[in-house]
């Protein structure tokens, strides 16, 4: 999968922009505040439709503009698509070769991509809602029933979060209504549980192989999913449907106490292990370093196991906060077999003999020019 033309209108700081891309390496070098973070921001947000930098739509948007337009070429081994994406006050409008996506869910998947910035070392250390934010996003592009189910998860739980308040406030009585809601919300919940089961030990084997390359073996990675299912319950969907059935049932009485749902598939971890320890808590920085590499690089092959293509590859600085032993693991690792975006401030520092012949552009002011 490559992303072989971009075209930006009135977004951020790029008032009009249209690029064609290699597709091996592509280095975006600049100084700060040019907009090179803004380029890749526009990719991700092309492939799902959503930033991961804000929440708030209209940031995306030029000042003075009324709507912000993205459109790509993807190049599949089905062929060739393009990809529009407009973004205004009112809404997103997705099109695919120009004809409009009735739902956003039909329009994601088409262009799948993996996004490296210093930031997501708060994978490793950071709180259980980063890691299952990283794993919904990815396993989302990966697989459309996935994503399904985490939508109609998340719209049953404002549901039942919403009557489980009136019940705690004594506008509603009806327990007959709210079984119902825990019901539907358990069928949605076995399936996220049993999917994110298979797909993370997946993802685990193959990040156990990075990680093994990286420390030439000295450490051992694994993953630990942490899940009020029960573990035995986990690998089959009736089973976990179960399980969740009754947790919400001996969980009823705290959660109308509390007005909020307190157990399910929306309060799991994935914790990762070296050596057995949890590196968060008891790794240096270099270990968390290495586990989120580890875990990005399996992200790739993951995809392409799932997909049947490569994912583009998007590094955002990343390479300034790894020392020379990564960067050369990680440049090896995507070499000749990913589409990749890099940004950097300098070409300084980058182990440059282990890029073939990458596009350079040079990003000024929101514009590019190549080099």
């Amino acid at each position: 999968m490559k992303l072989t033309h971009l075209a930006l209108r009135s977004y951020r700081n790029y008032e009009q922009v249209a690029v064609d891309f290699s597709p091996h390496i592509n280095i975006l070098i600049g100084e700060n505040a040019q907009g090179k973070t803004n380029l890749l921001e526009a990719i991700y947000v092309l492939a799902l439709a959503r930033s991961h930098r804000t929440n708030n739509d209209r940031e995306l948007i030029q000042f003075g503009a009324d709507f912000a337009r993205i459109s790509g070429t993807v190049t599949r081994a089905s062929g060739d698509s393009l990809l529009e994406l407009i973004i205004s006050t009112q809404g997103k409008r997705a099109r695919v070769d120009r004809l409009e996506q009735p739902k956003l869910s039909q329009y994601l998947g088409r262009l799948n991509v993996v996004l490296f910035a210093p930031e997501d070392l708060a994978i490793v250390k950071g709180s259980p809602a980063n890691r299952r934010r990283f794993i919904d996003m990815e396993f989302g592009q990966m697989s459309a029933k996935y994503l399904y189910n985490l939508t109609q998860y998340r719209t049953m739980l404002r549901q039942r979060n919403a009557y489980l308040r009136q019940l705690k406030f004594h506008q509603a009585k009806d327990r007959v209504f709210l079984d119902v809601l825990s019901d539907q919300l358990a069928a949605f919940g076995a399936e996220i549980v049993t999917a994110r089961t298979a797909l993370l030990a997946k993802m685990a084997t193959y990040a156990a192989t990075i990680h093994g390359d990286i420390t030439k073996a000295r450490e051992a990675l694994s993953f630990s999913y942490q899940s009020q299912v029960p573990e035995a319950a986990r690998g089959d969907t009736e089973a976990a449907y179960a399980a969740l059935g009754e947790l919400f049932a001996s969980h009823q009485a705290r959660e109308i106490e509390q007005g909020t749902t307190l157990v399910g598939p929306h309060r799991d971890d994935v914790v990762f292990l070296v050596n057995g320890k949890n590196v968060a808590n008891f790794g240096s920085q270099g270990q968390q370093r290495t586990t989120a590499l580890a875990v990005k690089l399996a992200e790739i092959d993951l995809m392409k196991a799932q997909t049947g293509e490569y994912p583009v590859l998007l590094l955002d600085d990343v390479l300034s906060e790894l020392d020379d032993a990564r960067q050369t693991h990680l440049l090896k690792a995507i070499q000749n077999k990913v589409q990749t975006f890099l940004t950097t401030t300098s070409l300084d520092g980058i182990a440059q003999e282990l890029i073939d012949s990458p596009a350079v552009f040079r990003v000024q002011a929101g514009a590019l020019t190549a080099e």
